[in-house]
């Protein structure tokens, strides 16, 4: 997986037009690095602990609404 930092420079480089409609100039750039970023992140498979971990949590919860 690349890191933030190399998705970053990757689009940090690329030229922009003179007088483009782009209210945020580079910042929106940096604003869709982040989004591509985070929604890999999102996508990413949840780890079989952290899994479990969750369910025991979930089964304490419950029990513990019971009483």
């Amino acid at each position: 997986m690349k890191s933030m930092k190399d998705s970053l420079a990757l689009g940090a480089s690329t030229p922009r037009a003179k007088g483009s409609a782009d209210p945020l100039g580079v910042n929106s750039e940096i604003g869709r690095k982040l989004k591509q970023y985070y929604d890999e992140l999102v996508s990413d498979d949840v780890p079989d602990r952290f899994a479990q971990l969750l369910s025991q949590l979930e089964a304490a919860e419950t029990t513990r609404k019971g009483d």
